[in-house]
This record gives C-alpha cells, structure tokens and sequence, in this order.
C-alpha cells in the first residue's frame, strides 16, 4: 500500500515511516509543495525493480540484435568484417 508524505512531515517523523516501510513493506511517495517527487521503498522492492529494469534493458538489447540479425542477413561475415575494417581506416584518417 502506498502513502503520501511531505518531505517536512517525513522529516518530522522519519524514525516511525522508516520502521513502517521496513517492517510493513509500506511504500510512501514523497510530496514537495503537494507535487510528487521521490518514494520510499523497501530494499526488497528496490532491488525487485533493479531486476526488472536490468530484465526490460536485456530484452531491447536481443531485440535490436535479433533486428541487425535480420537486416543484415544477406551480408557475408567476410563482407561485415570489410566494412568495419574501412570505417575504422577512416576514422584514423580523420583525425
């Protein structure tokens, strides 16, 4: 269940709302000037939410590499690799 606090309430009461957010899995969103802008949540929950946006970054990332896959399929691995040798020669050229 989540709880709406201002930051000079929770400033008042931090003990009891860090002992509820880590006792009774309390999430409290942090209100400045009646405008949301930060949340206090478990560890457990942070460390959930960490997994999830690694899972959500994995999933683009095989996504984009199953699309270059797909694009490029009618490219040789000899021909890929001499189109990164020139681009690398290029870029030393360049500078």
């Amino acid at each position: 269940m989540n709880k709406i606090i201002g930051v000079t309430a929770l400033q008042r009461n931090f003990r009891p709302v860090f002992d509820e957010v880590v006792q009774e899995n309390t999430s409290y969103i942090l209100t400045r000037g009646s405008r949301p802008e930060a949340a206090l949540i478990s560890y457990d929950d942070f460390l959930h939410l960490e997994k999830l946006r690694e899972s959500q970054t994995l999933a683009r990332f095989e996504q984009l590499l199953a699309k270059m896959a797909w694009l490029n399929k009618q490219y040789s691995e000899e021909e890929v690799q001499a189109d990164l040798e020139a681009a690398r020669r290029e870029i030393r050229t360049a500078r």
